[in-house]
């Protein structure tokens, strides 16, 4: 037997064990892969890799794929959880201090629908300082996030600054127009204060 043949031969089984693991969780058995004519890759059963157009390679990298693509999937789930939670805490439970701790732990400080809660918990526990750095971390994100506009605006109203929650009202109407509930909720603060009140959203 020649040198050149039992290379590749060695070269050969080698690539054949690199194949096997990719397998090993019963993940193969045809499916994806396609196998371009002939068989098609299996029946499932029994995890042993049968699509021989299927490289030592590429099975790895799709293994590595779909695992990265459930776990992102898992932590966009967790994030919408974690989320409803801690709106259900602030609108429901009125706990805005166990909200601002759910918000963070969430890990998403720089989401526009984060900060703009943790700026409205900190505003309903008086912190008007913290309030207003959330609300400009929230709009650095999204500068066209209505809802953050409009409690921002009511910030402004409750500072005694009702002439800058006029300027947030009409940057309100060129987002979303003048009917939707963003627009309508600072507009009635802002009538309620022009006319003497005092407006609590």
């Amino acid at each position: 037997m020649s040198k050149l043949t039992i290379k590749v031969l060695t070269l050969a089984g080698f690539m054949a064990a690199l194949a096997l693991p990719a397998f090993a969780d019963g993940g193969g058995g045809g499916g994806g892969g396609g196998g371009g004519g002939g068989g098609g890759g299996g029946d499932g059963a029994g995890g042993s890799p049968t699509n021989s157009n299927q490289t030592p390679s590429a099975a790895p990298n799709a293994t590595h794929a779909m695992a990265h693509k459930k776990k992102t999937k898992k932590s966009e789930l967790e994030f919408i959880q974690g989320y409803r939670q801690a709106y259900a805490t602030i609108y429901e439970r009125n706990d805005y201090r166990t909200a601002i701790d759910e918000l963070r732990a969430l890990q998403h400080d720089d989401h526009a629908d984060v900060a703009n809660l943790i700026g409205y918990s900190y505003r309903k526990l008086g912190d008007y300082d913290q309030s207003k750095v959330w609300y400009e971390a929230a709009l650095k994100a999204d500068p066209n996030h209505v809802r953050t506009w409009q409690y921002y605006g009511l910030w402004q109203i409750e500072q005694g600054h009702p002439e800058v929650a006029k300027v947030d009202l009409q940057k309100i109407g060129t987002i979303c127009g003048t009917t939707c509930p963003e627009y309508r909720s600072l507009a009635e603060a802002l009538d309620i204060t022009a006319k003497g009140g005092h407006a609590v959203y």
